[in-house]
């Protein structure tokens, strides 16, 4: 949404108490929005408090996944593997955490993959499809991510994008899916991201793929 000039001026033309009731009003109806308030203006928590209690949410529904592992299915380690990026998600609009949203998106697609290939890499192509297609497309979105980071900091995560290539490289099934969608999983065992990777999945996209 585009505020207008005219807007503007108006507001800043309201009484305290005027701004004070339209604020309390708009953080009713937006509950990311006063969380993040919440988090930045009374919470004594920090980014880095926040994020390790990310991390035990997310460690929680893995360890979830894992007790009922043999009686599920691709599909259904799917849904975890979504449930628990919703932490991420929820995580990153509170408090804007740029690295933890990259380290905990892959701490989540390690671990699903070390699962995955561990009771399903035999799994027929046609039920493993939308497992292997999505574990792609968050390939795609970690390097995306890693790409807009300072060079510096993308090399603390390059033992995890190794393993996570190496992950990707042990599972036959899931490497088809993984070359006819674009993805060269020596980007991440070599820790050698395309510079225009952005664009790349952008393209891919256009085009029907990772979906």
């Amino acid at each position: 949404m585009i505020i207008v000039k005219e807007l503007k001026e108006a507001i800043r033309r309201l009484t305290s108490e005027e701004k004070d009731k339209l604020i309390f009003r708009l953080l009713k109806k937006d509950v990311d929005l006063a969380n993040r308030l919440l988090f930045e203006l009374v919470s004594c928590d920090s980014m880095e408090d926040r994020r390790k209690d990310a991390r035990k949410d997310i460690e929680r529904c893995i360890g979830m996944t894992r007790s009922y592992i043999t009686y599920t299915s691709p599909g259904m380690m799917l849904m975890d593997m979504r449930g628990a990026s919703g932490y991420v998600n929820e995580h990153v609009r509170i408090t804007k955490d740029r690295y933890g949203e990259v380290e905990l998106h892959l701490f989540i697609l390690k671990e699903y993959l070390k699962m995955y290939n561990e009771y399903f890499k035999d799994t027929p192509a046609d039920r493993a499809f939308t497992l292997n297609i999505y574990l792609v497309a968050r390939a795609f979105k970690i390097m995306v991510l890693l790409k807009k980071m300072h060079e510096d900091l993308m090399c603390e995560f390059a033992d995890d994008l190794e393993e996570t290539g190496r992950l990707f490289a042990d599972n036959p099934g899931l490497m088809k899916v993984a070359i006819h969608n674009g993805l060269d999983v020596n980007w991440l065992i070599g820790n050698k991201i395309p510079d225009h990777i952005d664009e790349t999945e952008k393209d891919l996209r256009k085009r029907g793929y990772l979906k």
